[in-house]
């Protein structure tokens, strides 16, 4: 009987018709993302030959989301969720647009893609929360963690897909106008998709303040809650230290040799791990010790990363970064079951601000921090350095957050009966 339960709740998430909606959406935006990170950093790349413009690219897209966070997260709690989405895909359609114009018309400064990446940043602002915090929503409470995990594993897809595709397309066609706008579409289907996606009532608290301290709320219960404060710090200085994404196109183009179709394959191996650990833990859930296990699998995170970057055999660098996304993984859905379970409907998209604060800093400025450490020390160490960099935090986290260490099941048992 056991048994006969474990597989209906491995499935149970995809009964509810507008998570299935809302999943083809962000799997549509996710794969164009993707599909347009691949061939702006190429493109950068190809024009500059300087790390450091790759980090640029990562800090125009993190600025406008550490500016606007605390007012995109009061609107993820303020108006509906999915016109919200609505809205934002399609202005991501227009980013895309952009870029499309700016390469058809044979502009060589890259000043103007990080015009486009700044205007790109400002919808992920608020995007990032309102996505975060409508999936409470869509599913019921105890199928909660099911549904990150399917979640997890179908924008990893999505990660594994995107780069392929695009890497793919830029390499035969030797330009990114084929990547942009078939990202311009998948964009804007996506924005369709969310018209029909419908939410139950929720009933929330009467705001009885204004002004700043609502707004600032979401800070306030993220630094009492000791639990969703360490789980979000970790993943802030483990992936700021150990991210070595921005550096790819630069390992494709001077470490391995494997061009851009090689970058496509080099960026989706991440998803590819990620993935197969998705679909493992939808189907086997983690009943114990969650909080060790997210230890340990950022340690090997960090591990992981420092074997990608001392290898230069293709095949040791896509398995280190195969392996390196699965870690990942694991720390996601701790981390996502964690901050929306704990937190009130009504502040879920003011704490999901702060958290998509936290997880753009880690990416976005990690990306910035790993281009202007290549630039100073060389690739390969800037790699190193961040690898090391995420165990130690690692052990560290263990000492200050014993709350995380100590985390057992991640859905209470007055959730699951």
């Amino acid at each position: 009987m056991k048994d006969k339960n474990d597989e209906l709740s491995s499935r149970v998430a995809f009964s509810y018709p507008n998570f299935q909606k809302f999943m083809v959406a962000r799997f549509l935006t996710t794969i164009a993302s993707e599909m347009q990170s691949v061939a702006v950093g190429w493109q950068i790349y190809e024009t500059t030959h300087r790390p450091l413009d790759l980090g640029l690219a990562g800090l125009a897209q993190f600025l406008p989301g550490m500016c606007l966070f605390l007012v995109a997260g009061h609107a993820a709690d303020r108006f509906p969720r999915p016109k919200i989405l609505q809205i934002c895909y399609a202005c991501f359609a227009l980013c895309s647009a952009l870029l499309l114009a700016y390469t058809l018309f044979g502009f060589r400064s890259t000043f103007l893609i990080y015009a486009v990446l700044l205007l790109n940043g400002t919808v992920r602002a608020f995007n990032a929360p309102a996505s975060q915090s409508i999936i409470p929503n869509l599913v019921a409470k105890e199928h909660f963690p099911n549904a990150i995990a399917w979640s997890s594993s179908i924008l990893q897809t999505a990660t594994i897909a995107g780069p392929m595709v695009g890497g793919l397309l830029y390499g035969i066609t030797g330009r990114p106008v084929p990547v942009y706008a078939s990202s311009c579409v998948a964009y804007i289907v996506a924005s369709g998709l969310l018209n029909s996606v419908r939410i139950a009532h929720v009933e929330r608290a009467r705001e009885t303040v204004v002004g700043n301290y609502v707004v600032l709320e979401g800070l306030r219960y993220i630094w009492k809650n000791k639990l969703i404060l360490g789980a979000m710090s970790l993943d802030l200085f483990a992936v700021l230290l150990g991210g070595a994404v921005a550096l790819l196109p630069v390992y494709a183009r001077e470490i391995l040799g494997v061009g851009a179709i090689g970058l496509g394959i080099l960026r989706s191996a991440p998803g590819v791990g990620a993935v197969l650990m998705g679909l493992a833990l939808a189907h086997r859930p983690l009943q114990r010790r969650a909080g060790p296990a997210m230890f340990i699998c950022v340690a090997a995170f960090g591990l992981f990363t420092i074997v990608f970057g001392v290898s230069h055999n293709v095949t040791l660098s896509v398995l280190s970064l195969l392996c390196a996304g699965a870690a990942d993984t694991v720390s996601v859905i701790v981390r996502h079951t964690i901050i929306q379970l704990s937190t009130p409907d009504d502040m879920r998209g003011r704490v999901s601000a702060v958290n998509m604060v936290f997880i753009g800093a880690s990416n976005e400025v990690g990306q910035f921090e790993s281009g202007l450490t290549a630039q100073w020390l060389g690739t390969v160490p800037a790699v190193l350095l961040g690898g090391i960099g995420t165990i130690l935090i690692t052990g560290l986290w263990t000492v200050l957050f014993p709350q995380i260490r100590e985390l057992d099941r991640l859905v209470p048992e007055d959730v699951r009966k």
